[in-house]
């Protein structure tokens, strides 16, 4: 069954954990499907596992349709979650739209998502009344790295606590259908869920939301150097990875792949033929 904006408000309703995972190609992003996960989120973090970058802040417009509209072919029934790039919302309302609607109409997205809260919350209006569905996102928001100093965990005094709930309460009203919570204390995470008739999906804010969402990359033990405290490896396909490229330079230098099992026979006739004329040649 498609996931979509009323299901999710429904499992929020049940108590039913909503699960989410970033995925930016056609291949992940079937498997996840057939694996069941509710949503997929193509994140800007594709500037970063995908593409190398240092942070999400060079990602552009047209990388997020590419990817987008891969996952989107790959996906039948999670629902299609697309970040709105640095500087692709931010600059006017008028913008914000556009965009969006790009990455409905080319990139096959069942919804939107920006960082920011009260600040933003005109551009979530407006989004939503052209018929696009916002995720928002609040807390650790990485297109605010440079504002933040580096990636640090957020809402921790009495006055950013209060505005993070402010924040949330503000995106609600403004239409967004759900809200990440990123890198902020459990229990405050807790009380924003508890506060909102909307689904809230963390990552890096405890079991209190109504869902998590991790880059798969991470969850699946890819990545190396610093791993997040959030972060959970669930697998250790990155190994499996190397070990499987080692293998196959191993033979291939070898000698020993590709192996009779692995090629194509020809009538000994036709190849008598060949030799044939060759000699004669």
């Amino acid at each position: 069954m498609k996931n979509t904006v009323s299901t999710l408000l429904k499992q929020k309703e049940a108590g039913d954990k909503i699960t989410m995972l970033t995925a930016y190609d056609y291949t992940t992003a079937k498997i996840m499907d057939e694996c069941g996960v509710n949503s997929i989120l193509i994140g800007d973090s594709l500037g970063m596992v995908m593409l190398g970058y240092e942070n999400t802040l060079p990602v552009t417009m047209e990388d997020m349709i590419h990817h987008t509209s891969a996952v989107a072919r790959g996906a039948q029934n999670a629902f299609i979650v697309a970040d709105m790039p640095f500087m692709s919302y931010q600059a006017s309302v008028e913008q914000a739209v556009i965009n969006a609607g790009r990455l409905v109409k080319e990139g096959g997205a069942n919804a939107v998502k920006l960082e920011g809260g009260a600040e933003v919350c005109e551009q979530i209006r407006a989004i939503v009344n052209a018929s696009i569905p916002v995720v928002a996102h609040l807390g650790l928001t990485p297109q605010s790295v440079n504002v933040f100093g580096g990636f640090k965990v957020q809402g921790k005094s009495l006055d950013k606590a209060k505005k993070l709930v402010d924040d949330a309460l503000k995106i609600q009203e403004a239409g967004s259908c759900a809200v990440v919570l990123e890198g902020i204390p459990a229990k405050l995470a807790e009380i924003i869920t508890k506060k909102l008739y909307i689904p809230t999906i963390g990552i890096g804010a405890g079991n209190g939301c109504d869902g998590q969402v991790l880059v798969y990359q991470d969850a699946l033990g890819m990545t190396t150097g610093h791993t997040a405290k959030f972060v959970k490896k669930f697998a250790e396909v990155g190994e499996l990875m190397r070990k499987g490229i080692s293998d196959y330079i191993s033979e291939t230098k070898a000698g020993t792949f590709p192996a009779q099992e692995h090629t194509y026979s020809i009538d000994e006739t036709v190849i008598n033929e060949i030799m044939g004329e060759e000699n004669q040649s």
